[in-house]
């Protein structure tokens, strides 16, 4: 049996850390800065798949399947939020889903209208990501919701609800906009990979709780994908497992999901995505090209990679899926 004391190891106490007001903080996106949908970013670039990706999703919509919309941070970064929270409006995005980046760079524009901190210089001083009122309102938010049986997406929605004085730029908040419209805001957090865990205010009971409902809640949307679409925007790791998780839970329930159309946003150059590739190769390692484009049909359906920066794939998949969505509308009322 083990000695008692090497049960309980030296730790940290992490509600020692200082934090430091984010209000003069300089930011690296801004509210003004955000890409108006149709009209800031108009380019050239083009994909042979990408309209093949772009018909599955309106052919799904017209027959009232699920569109999920998983994304990592530089979605957000890259001044895109208007484009997702457009095509929800639209009934096109049916789920939208991310990482914990992505909720806390949301939930900044919301009440700064700026986020993304300069990281090399504020991990010198030990500054970086301990802003107070980030991470105090954040945790406060998921803390709530928790004791209430909420999940976490849902908490933070609720917050910015009852305080809409504290986020002026809520409009621009794609966990809002989710929550206004009735669409499920799921976020899939890891423990100690956000800079709210850093905070003395966090609750991991709650962040875990919070995060294991939002599991819950995508795999229920999963196990509808059957026709369905899933899309990944550049989440390497969570993108691609908890969807691979997810869509295992479901076919263990007895939901079949067969025939859906999975598709893969990333830069990383891939070759023939679609063939087997050993473990003496480097592409054996991203998770997406297995666990997102290959896997999940291997019963029917069609697996897609996408090639590109997120500025010219969203807004040219945009263009393409408003082609036909010109009144805003999908064959079905959202």
């Amino acid at each position: 049996m083990l000695p008692s004391e090497n049960l309980y190891p030296t730790k940290l106490a992490l509600n020692k850390s200082r934090t430091f007001t984010a209000q003069n903080r300089k930011n690296l996106v801004t509210i003004e800065e955000l890409a108006e949908p149709g009209v800031s970013l108009v380019s050239e670039w083009d994909h042979p798949e990408i309209g093949e990706v772009a018909g599955n999703i309106l052919r799904a919509r017209s027959n009232q399947r699920p569109v999920i919309w998983f994304m990592g941070a530089h979605v957000i970064k890259c001044g895109l939020s208007r484009y997702v929270i457009d095509l929800m409006h639209r009934g096109i995005i049916t789920h939208v889903a991310g990482n914990g980046a992505v909720s806390i760079h949301d939930f900044e524009l919301a009440y700064l209208g700026g986020t993304s901190e300069y990281v090399p210089r504020a991990i010198e001083d030990g500054s970086f990501g301990m802003w107070e009122e980030t991470g105090g309102q954040m945790n406060d938010a998921i803390k709530e919701g928790f004791h209430l049986g909420l999940g976490y997406g849902a908490s933070l929605a609720r917050h910015m609800d009852l305080h809409p004085e504290k986020f002026p730029h809520r409009a621009d908040s794609i966990i809002y906009q989710a929550y206004s419209l009735g669409v499920p805001a799921t976020f899939h957090i890891t423990i100690g990979a956000d800079i709210i865990h850093q905070h003395p205010e966090a609750d991991f009971a709650a962040l875990g709780g919070t995060s294991g409902l939002d599991f819950a809640i995508f795999s229920h949307s999963v196990s509808q994908l059957e026709g369905g679409v899933y899309l990944n925007f550049g989440s390497a790791v969570a993108g691609a497992e908890v969807f691979l998780k997810a869509l295992a839970i479901s076919r263990n329930q007895g939901y079949s999901v067969k025939g859906l159309t999975t598709a893969n946003f990333d830069i990383i150059p891939l070759g023939d995505y679609r063939s087997d590739v050993g473990q003496d190769h480097f592409h054996y390692y991203y998770r997406p090209r297995k666990n997102v484009v290959n896997r999940p049909t291997s019963l029917g359906g069609q697996g897609y990679y996408i090639m590109g920066n997120h500025l010219d794939t969203i807004p040219k998949l945009y263009q393409l899926l408003t082609t036909v969505h010109r009144d805003g509308r999908n064959g079905d009322e959202h």
